[in-house]
């Protein structure tokens, strides 16, 4: 295992630990309640066919998500540093692999996931200006432009304040949710046939496709929502009391996200039938339209102000990523450089608003989600497969929290099917697109990180930025 000096080489500045125990359930919870389960309900159920098959799907993506945020946690604590996957890598397999890990996370996996969150935003707000038909796309992808860059103002600005908006969106969702939950239970009451007209319980798995990539799409759309299980992996050093702060944030919020998931997609199924469902744009209106009628624009509010939080979550631990990275001398130096006075990693929060715009322009959400999920598995993979190689050869390490080696290794199986299912039942060259752009970090690594060439190329845009953006290196915070 490959362990950094903790010892700083330089006096820098250092992100303070804000985050607590209530910070930091917001931020799991907060960040996987969000786009999600306003959008994938349905792409789940077109994929598996069935009513009775998506039902399955949202528990096994709960359970799969539960097991790999645990494992996520022995690693968070044995290896107390902000950066996710990167760091883990980093730490585990060496640089070389590490960097393919940060440009993916940097240049894609948190760019998609901020684009698709960001265009659910923008597709809530004006369902209710375009009923019966979806919103130009021109239109939602301005918006969803717009959402970004207040979301990354609000990161930019303070942390406080970025937590803030993270747990007062929180709560708002989980009275959203709540409300979806409770309005199906009154339409059952109020009408003892719907459940009988909508949701055929005795043939609830009657027409469900059985394929190996079929099965795998549902997977990433039911996952999808899952998305934020590993945030606070992200900020680590920002977490008071990581020992015992991290594993309860994640059991907490993961215990709370998956119930409420669960309560939603029986409310969905018990007021729409599956054709509605499937059918819909926007599930969350459709299911006011018809619970609430002329006051159905309530959800649209709702699930639009459920994906800002999730938005927010999302901005910020993707930016720490890139701060990492830098700091590790993987990425320019501006990136590792902290605001002099806000404490924010501004250049990097900045960095990833540029390339989540430009992701935005050509994306659609079905292809962001499939893409972004066939990649972060891929990584999680690695990750996982780390964890079992610590525990089994560096079983001496000190590890605040520990979990059975059975469980990496059943998430570990869950993420090779993940990640080989699609392929493998309907390859598309897009996949190849992916694999190609991760491989292509090697043109940067082998010349630019591991000989060091050209290192004062750019020295002089580094110390204009600088200034300009009133920022200066910062240490990590052990």
């Amino acid at each position: 295992m490959t362990m950094a000096d903790k010892t700083p080489k330089n006096e820098g500045l250092q992100l303070k630990r804000e985050i607590g125990l209530i910070g930091g359930v917001a931020i799991v919870s907060g960040t996987m309640i969000g786009s999600g389960i306003f959008m994938s309900p349905q792409y789940v159920l077109a994929y598996v066919g069935s009513p009775g098959a998506s039902m399955l799907i949202w528990v096994f993506s709960g359970v799969v998500a539960l097991f790999a945020a645990l494992s996520y946690t022995e690693l968070g604590t044995l290896i107390p540093e902000s950066g996710g996957e990167f760091t883990y890598i980093l730490r585990i397999y060496g640089s070389f692999p590490a960097f393919f890990a940060a440009i993916t996370f940097m240049l894609l996996l948190k760019p998609f996931s901020i684009a698709a969150k960001a265009m659910t935003i923008a597709k809530y707000v004006m369902a209710p200006f375009y009923p019966g038909c979806p919103p130009p796309q021109l239109a939602v992808k301005c918006f969803a432009a717009f959402s970004i860059v207040v979301v990354a103002m609000t990161n930019i600005l303070n942390v406080r304040l970025a937590l803030r908006v993270q747990v007062i969106f929180l709560v708002a969702k989980v009275f959203s949710l709540t409300f979806i939950v409770i309005g199906g239970l009154v339409e059952v009451i109020q009408s003892s046939t719907v459940i009988e007209e909508n949701f055929d319980v005795d043939n609830a798995f009657q027409g469900t496709e059985y394929s190996v990539g079929t099965l795998g799409m549902a997977f990433y759309q039911g996952l999808w929502s899952y998305g934020g299980w590993c945030n606070l992996n992200y900020v680590t050093e920002e977490l008071n009391k990581p020992e015992v702060n991290l594993p309860r944030a994640v059991l907490i919020a993961i215990s709370l996200v998956t119930t409420l998931y669960l309560l939603v997609n029986v409310s969905y199924l018990t007021v729409m039938t599956p054709k509605e469902l499937m059918s819909s744009s926007a599930v969350a209106v459709t299911w006011g339209n018809k619970v609430l009628g002329s006051w159905g624009w309530v959800m649209s509010v709702a699930a639009a102000l459920s994906a800002f939080g999730s938005l927010n979550g999302t901005f910020f631990s993707g930016g720490r990523v890139c701060f990492v990275a830098a700091r590790e001398g993987h990425m320019p130096d501006i990136l590792s450089m902290a605001h002099v006075h806000r404490l924010t990693p501004s250049p990097a929060l900045i960095f990833t608003t540029i390339i989540s715009l430009v992701v935005l322009i050509p994306g659609d959400f079905q292809s962001i989600v499939n893409y972004f999920s066939f990649t972060a598995w891929f990584f999680y993979a690695i990750v996982l497969s780390g964890l079992i190689y610590l525990k089994i050869k560096k079983p001496d390490l000190p590890r605040p929290y520990k979990v059975p080696i059975v469980i990496p290794i059943l998430v570990l199986a869950a993420a090779i099917f993940l990640v080989l299912a699609p392929i493998i039942d309907n390859p598309q060259i897009e996949y190849l697109y992916v694999a190609l752009f991760i491989l292509s970090g090697v043109i940067v690594y082998i010349p630019f990180i591991h000989y060091k060439l050209c290192p004062g190329v750019l020295d002089k845009l580094t110390v204009f930025l600088q200034l300009f953006l009133e920022v200066a290196p910062a240490d990590k915070n052990l």
